[in-house]
């Protein structure tokens, strides 16, 4: 493994010292050295720096990358903005999000893509790419459109979604998987289905039957559906928010071309209490299921079906979610708390800390093509995030700096938290205070 970029070189812009370093390979102690906001030596030992983090007593791993994120700008700031957004994600240790394409306007063409790029330069406290919706209104473009600076691929909605967005019918969806060669990005609900059910909680309203509507059926016929067209296309796909037992028994036998997605709202809430304590705060799309489905994401999750780690951070105001359901939206804050939430299953011994760091950073960036993200490694990106494992904390809405300003996870103690928050060598948290001024800017994808 090489250690050092340039052996004459010993000073450093930023050098994080004595911290147990997270890799491939294990885990080592190391001082890693960044200059010009990429890693250019894991063994700097003896050097100088601009500045110095000390991290000993602390695991170091590289950035945590969230590829679900609704940041609901333009159109919908009174839920969540950029600025906002992105200042959680740093709180919470990401450097780096995938903004999802679900605003007013939606983004569809390069000009809304354009928009959001410049809409989130000086004031996105991470770095950021953002999807294209795939439509039968832009179906011919998206192969081109895929490809602009700052676009992390093509998200298609099967359900829950309006306007253009929503592409349900199967000709539109052979035309989206034929045109372009990165990996689509599925929301898996039968809307068909979806309709023909709604009258269940209509005549309920008892957001508790919230898994009655969404049922089973209506994720794993989507994602079957979806799962075939992309054979027939040669189109590789990724699921999102997979919450079913039998979706998991399904996509494990098509790893060939299907990556998955799980949220930790789906890992760690649970029906029905989940809907008995929190009511509409716990309603979200897919539904949080009962513990059948849940250990049955932690099993695929240990045997490898599962991919990537997301948040689906989806914020809505407290007025809106406290509206009687199913007039109540679908939705919960997530970008802050995937972290903490999840090294405390870390801590309980649910998983290994190196395959959370699989799941949230190399993984992230391996199946959508990232540039130099995702590994502490030598000329890669110096983004990096600093917990500490034996640290116990409160989780709770004050905390959360979401315009929505609030989480279920609210008087949840976990143990594990991040301290420091490093995106390119620039230190943008520490010890749960912001720094400096917002410096994200667009993620790369294909050759660093």
């Amino acid at each position: 493994m090489l250690t050092t970029l340039g052996a004459a070189r010993r000073h450093a812009d930023l050098l994080v010292r004595s911290g147990t370093v997270v890799t491939p390979e294990g885990s080592v102690e190391a001082d890693i050295a960044c200059v010009d906001g990429r890693i250019v030596s894991l063994d700097a030992r003896g050097w100088s720096a601009s500045e110095v983090v000390e991290a000993d007593g602390l695991h170091v791993l590289p950035g945590v990358i969230d590829t679900q994120v609704h940041f609901r700008e333009p159109g919908l700031e009174h839920k969540e903005n950029l600025e906002a957004g992105t200042r959680g994600a740093v709180l919470g240790g990401v450097t780096a999000v995938f903004e999802m394409p679900n605003t007013r306007p939606t983004t569809l063409h390069r000009a809304d893509l354009e928009r959001k790029i410049a809409a989130a330069s000086g004031r996105a406290w991470c770095d950021v790419a953002f999807y294209i919706g795939g439509s039968s209104v832009n179906a011919g473009e998206l192969g081109h459109l895929e490809t602009l600076p700052g676009c992390a691929g093509v998200k298609v909605f099967m359900g829950s979604s309006f306007g253009d967005l929503l592409a349900d019918d199967d000709a539109v969806l052979r035309q989206i998987l034929a045109h372009g060669r990165r990996r689509v990005a599925v929301h898996a609900e039968d809307e068909a289905r979806l309709r023909e059910r709604r009258p269940i909680v209509e005549a309920s309203g008892d957001v508790r039957d919230h898994g009655r509507w969404r049922d089973v059926d209506s994720a794993i016929n989507a994602t079957r559906r979806m799962v075939g067209m992309a054979a027939e296309t040669g189109r590789p796909l990724h699921i999102l928010h997979v919450s079913t037992a039998e979706e998991m028994a399904f996509l494990a036998s098509h790893r060939n071309r299907v990556t998955v997605e799980v949220l930790p709202h789906h890992l760690t809430l649970c029906a029905p209490e989940c809907y008995e304590r929190l009511g509409t705060l716990a309603q979200m799309n897919p539904p949080v299921r009962d513990a059948r489905h849940r250990e049955a994401l932690w099993r695929a999750l240990r045997e490898g079906t599962v991919d990537v780690l997301g948040s689906d951070h989806a914020p809505h105001t407290l007025e809106e979610k406290s509206r009687p359901y199913p007039q109540s939206p679908s939705g919960m804050p997530g970008v802050q708390t995937l972290l903490p939430v999840m090294l405390d299953h870390v801590s309980r011994g649910r998983l290994s800390l190196r395959r959370l760091v699989e799941l949230t950073s190399a993984a992230p960036a391996r199946v959508f093509g990232m540039a130099g993200k995702g590994s502490i490694a030598v000329g890669y990106d110096a983004d990096l995030t600093l917990v500490d494992l034996k640290a116990t904390r409160e989780i709770t809405n004050r905390w959360i700096a979401s315009v929505c300003g609030w989480t279920p996870y609210d008087g949840m103690r976990v143990t594990g938290w991040p301290l420091a928050t490093i995106v390119r060598g620039h230190v943008v948290m520490h010890e749960d205070v912001v720094l400096g001024h917002p410096m994200g800017q667009p993620v790369r994808f294909g050759r660093a």
